[in-house]
């Protein structure tokens, strides 16, 4: 019997140790690849894209605009005319996909990992990680937060600055902390 490694756990969703050697390796290179893409030139788009596409699956008109952070990159699948404002950063210990014409302004966060509440394992720097979806034609607002596990419906709105910790409907804006739905579409 083949014990799983640190790296099949973790893209499995069971608990695994984040400090292995070859996830810290994989995340070293995500983040110099993160690293070169935000010191890009602007007139060098056609060179940041590459960089992007080097990290993760990128459809015809996705972009990112600088900073971006990512923890793996691997785990990153975007939709075609998917468009990312400053500051946007994706943990992504586990799949992170976002479908067609996805919108997201500054500043959001998006995280896979999550930590137990049991302090003696998160003290063994134990973590687990669920995956996030996001259907097409989504906006996400300036500031929001998406918590791991999560599913955005298509075309739903996420206002600015809303934390979201359970499944959003498709058709629905959610607002708020934690975020909930305030308006059908």
């Amino acid at each position: 019997m083949t014990s799983l490694s640190e790296k099949q756990k973790m893209v499995q969703g069971l608990e695994y140790f984040s400090s292995d050697k070859q996830l810290h390796q994989d995340r070293e290179r995500a983040k110099q690849l993160c690293q070169q893409f935000n010191a890009s030139a602007i007139d060098k788009r056609k060179a940041s894209r590459a960089i992007i596409k080097t990290l993760f699956e990128a459809g015809a008109g996705a972009w990112i605009e600088p900073p971006f952070f990512c923890d793996y990159g691997y785990n990153i699948s975007v939709g075609k005319q998917f468009y990312a404002n400053h500051g946007l950063v994706i943990l992504d210990a586990a799949k992170v996909t976002f479908g067609d014409n996805v919108m997201i302004a500054p500043g959001v966060l998006i995280s896979t990992a999550t930590h137990p509440l049991d302090h003696l394992k998160r003290n063994k720097g134990i973590e687990t990680a669920h995956p996030i979806s996001v259907g097409n034609n989504v906006w996400i607002g300036m500031g929001a937060k998406i918590l791991d596990g999560i599913t955005i419906g298509d075309n739903a709105v996420i206002a600015a600055g809303a934390v979201v910790n359970k499944d959003v409907p498709a058709n629905t804006v959610v607002a708020g902390v934690p975020a909930g739905v305030i308006k059908h579409l």
